[in-house]
């Protein structure tokens, strides 16, 4: 991974995002510092409702057996 500071972030901007969109992360410090991270776009997954439907069954509410609750203690 790559450290950059301000100044050359700004001038050397077009070529950084280059690298990054080939799949490299920068950071960008300030007087050694790192204050953020360049990485490349990802598209978020999709959510799909229901997908867990008839997997979680009645056993999933009842009360949980009094060794595995100690343990939760």
């Amino acid at each position: 991974m790559k450290t950059v500071n301000v100044h050359e972030a700004k001038t050397q901007f077009s070529k950084l995002l280059a690298r990054v969109h080939a799949g490299e992360e920068i950071i960008i410090s300030k007087a050694g510092v790192p204050w953020a991270k360049l990485t490349p776009y990802t598209e978020d997954k999709k959510r799909i409702p229901g997908i867990a439907l008839g997997r979680v069954t009645e056993a999933f509410f009842e009360p949980l057996p009094e060794s595995e609750l100690e343990q939760w203690e």
